[in-house]
């Protein structure tokens, strides 16, 4: 299996192959292996935890501490796209 990572705004700019899609975000593909957080992609993908502001895995607010696993959907957005985000938990 995989791990599904989108990096929005100025991060999708880090990745040349992405630089001629402005606005777009970019679409990583890793094989988990020896990543075990969201600490780990930002390390494989020189990205400084000081450049985020919101991560969400499998559309819920994380921090880069959290452990990842096979099939997980990241979602991870820079300081310049900060957001609302309010969550609201059924019990």
């Amino acid at each position: 299996m995989v791990i599904k990572v989108k990096l929005y705004g100025d991060l999708s700019g880090k990745f040349s192959v992405y630089q001629n899609k402005r606005g777009l975000p970019s679409t990583l593909i890793i094989k988990p292996g020896k990543i075990k957080t969201v600490f780990d992609i930002l390390n494989q993908y020189n990205v400084r935890p000081d450049e985020i502001s919101h991560i969400f895995i499998n559309n819920k607010y994380s921090s880069i501490e959290n452990q990842i696993k096979d099939g997980d959907r990241i979602g991870i957005f820079p300081k310049r796209m900060g957001i609302i985000f309010v969550e609201i938990i059924n019990d």
